[in-house]
C-alpha cells in the first residue's frame, strides 16, 4: 500500500478543499493521470497520480477540507514496480549474506527504485497530456526540478504528436442565494435557511479577515477628468481590434500606474510583520480584481513594466477570462505587488477597497460618467472617474497618498505622457 498526502501547492498554502475526485476505489490509474481537483484560496488545482496502480481507499471526500500532510488516497502498487516481492536480505535465495549478489548466479537481482523526477502537479499534468516522459526531459533549473517550459520545449523538439484529452466543460455554480420567502399561513412562521461558508467564498472571507485584522486601513478619495483617457482609447481601439485585441480602460490605467509605482516606490512594497522591515519590490506585478460567479479573484499581470500596451491588453483579457472560468494556475493568481480594482466594470460608481495582503495599497476606479463640474465660473458636464486609494497607514501617510493620487490624476488627464515611458 502507498499513501498519497496533500502536498504543499505553494504560496504558504496550509489546507485545501477537495472539489471533485476523478477516480474511485477499485479503479486502475496511470502515472501522472489527473485524479483529484482541490481548491485553495487562490485557484482550483488538478493533482496527478504519483504512481500507477489500483485505488484502494479515498480518505478525504468531496467537499471536505484537508491540511497539508493529510492522507488523501491510498494505492495498491507492486512492491518493486514489476510485481515481485523485495528480498529481505542480501543473502536471499540461499546465497551467503557475506557474498556480494554479483558473485552468486542464483541470487535474484533486486530492482533499484528510480528516484521520481522533481516536478509540480501542473507540470506532471501537462506532461501526461502531451505524452512526454518526464525522465527524458532536460531541466533548465539548477535544483533539477522540471518546469512547464522544459516540458513544452521537449515536446516541440521531439515533435510529439498527441491529442490532449477533450476539455470537460465545468459548470460553475453561481453564489448561493437565499430562497425567496414562500407565502405561508400566519400560524406557520417562516424558517430561516442556513448555508455553510465553503469553497472560494470561505477562502475570500478568511483572506479579507486577515487583511482587515493585520492592516490599519485608511482611504483617500479623488476624482479625475477622463475625457483625454476616453479619447485616447477611442483612437487606439480600431488598431487594437485589427490585431485581435480588445482595448479596455484597464490596460491604459495599468500603463499609467507603472511609472507612478516607480516614482512612489513605497506603494509597490510590502511589510514584513515579523522582522518589521519594509520590502521594496523591484518587480511590477499588477493584480486585477475580477468578479467571478463564485466570488472575487485577483489574477496577476506579471512584469507589467516590460510589456507594451497591446501586450498588457491581451494578457489582461486572458487572465480575466481565466479567473471567471476558474482555469488559472496558482502562479497566475499569486505574487501581485499592487492591485487595481475597476469597480466601474460591474456598474459601481465608487467603493472603499480592502488591501490585498501583503501589499500596502490598492486603487479602485469607478465608472466613467458625466457629472456637473465648475469650470471658469460655468457649470458644464464632464466625464468624471472616481478614485479610491486604500493604504497601509503603518508605512504610508495621508500626505503621501494624496501626492500619489494627484500624480495619477495628472497622468490620466494627460495620457500622452505614456509616450515618454513606452516599452
Amino acid at each position: 500500500m502507498q499513501e498519497f498526502k496533500l502536498p504543499d501547492l505553494g504560496e504558504g498554502m496550509h489546507e485545501a478543499e477537495v472539489v471533485q475526485w476523478l477516480i474511485k476505489p477499485g479503479d486502475t490509474i496511470k502515472l501522472d493521470q489527473t485524479m483529484v481537483k482541490v481548491e485553495t484560496d487562490k485557484a482550483i488545482v488538478e493533482i496527478p497520480s504519483p504512481v500507477a496502480g489500483r485505488v484502494a481507499e479515498i480518505r478525504v471526500q468531496d467537499g471536505e477540507v484537508a491540511r497539508v500532510g493529510d492522507v488523501l488516497v491510498v494505492f495498491e502498487t507492486p512492491a518493486n514496480g514489476d510485481g515481485s516481492k523485495p528480498s529481505t536480505s542480501a543473502g536471499a535465495a540461499g546465497a551467503p549474506a557475506s557474498v556480494p549478489a554479483s558473485t552468486s548466479s542464483a541470487a535474484p537481482q533486486t530492482p533499484v527504485a528510480k528516484q521520481r523526477v522533481l516536478a509540480a502537479p501542473a507540470v506532471r499534468k501537462l506532461a501526461f497530456e502531451l505524452g512526454v516522459d518526464l525522465e527524458q526531459v532536460t531541466t533548465s533549473q539548477p535544483n533539477g526540478r522540471v518546469t512547464i517550459e522544459d516540458v513544452r520545449a521537449y515536446a516541440e523538439q521531439a515533435k510529439v504528436v498527441s491529442t490532449p484529452p477533450a476539455e470537460r466543460k465545468e459548470t460553475v455554480q453561481p453564489a448561493p442565494q437565499l430562497m425567496p420567502a414562500v407565502a405561508q399561513k400566519p400560524e406557520q412562521p417562516v424558517q430561516d435557511e442556513r448555508q455553510p461558508l465553503t469553497g472560494l467564498r470561505k477562502r475570500i472571507a478568511e483572506h479579507m479577515e486577515r487583511s482587515w485584522r493585520i492592516i490599519p486601513h485608511a482611504t483617500a478619495f479623488d476624482e479625475v477628468d477622463g475625457e483625454a483617457l476616453a479619447s485616447l482609447r477611442e483612437s487606439l481601439k480600431p488598431t487594437a481590434e485589427k490585431r485581435g485585441v480588445r482595448l479596455t480602460y484597464i490596460p491604459l490605467l495599468i500603463k499609467l500606474l507603472v511609472p507612478l509605482l516607480k516614482e512612489f516606490s513605497i506603494f509597490n512594497a510590502s511589510l514584513d510583520d515579523e522582522r518589521r522591515e519594509i520590502i521594496f519590490k523591484r518587480s511590477y506585478h499588477i493584480g486585477v480584481a475580477t468578479a467571478s460567479p463564485e466570488g472575487l479573484l485577483v489574477p496577476v499581470l506579471r512584469n507589467a513594466d516590460h510589456l507594451t500596451l497591446l501586450e498588457i491588453a491581451s494578457n489582461v483579457e486572458r487572465l480575466v477570462e481565466g479567473a471567471r472560468k476558474r482555469t488559472l494556475s496558482l502562479p497566475e493568481l499569486s505574487g501581485s505587488t499592487f492591485t487595481l480594482n475597476n469597480v466601474g466594470s460591474f456598474g459601481g460608481s465608487s467603493g472603499t477597497p480592502i488591501i490585498n495582503h501583503p501589499e500596502v495599497a490598492i486603487l479602485a476606479v469607478g465608472r466613467l460618467q458625466d457629472k456637473a463640474v465648475v469650470r471658469q465660473g460655468a457649470i458644464i458636464a464632464r466625464p468624471v472617474m472616481p478614485l479610491a486609494l486604500s493604504f497601509d497607514h503603518r508605512v504610508i501617510d495621508g500626505a503621501m497618498a494624496g501626492a500619489f493620487l494627484a500624480r495619477f490624476k495628472e497622468l490620466v488627464e494627460n495620457p500622452q505622457q505614456l509616450m515618454l515611458d513606452m516599452v
